[in-house]
């Protein structure tokens, strides 16, 4: 029985999983970072905060009066 799994599968079958298990390899990061940034420019595409962004950051907030 062992030699017919050796003629199948060489090395008697157990490094067949082991070459199975997929490695990350820098095009994977750089599709994530792609998918990454696609997904969050159309996160603000949606909800548009210019406004509040302009408010928050950019306008200097008034002069309190007394």
């Amino acid at each position: 029985r062992e030699r017919e799994i050796e003629a199948v599968m060489p090395g008697g079958g157990g490094g067949a999983l082991k070459s199975l298990k997929p490695k990350i390899q820098s095009v994977d990061i750089q599709a994530a970072a792609g998918w990454g940034i696609a997904a969050a420019a159309g996160a603000i595409w949606v909800v548009q905060p210019f406004d509040w962004i302009k408010k928050t950051f950019i306008d200097k907030p008034a002069a309190e009066e007394n």
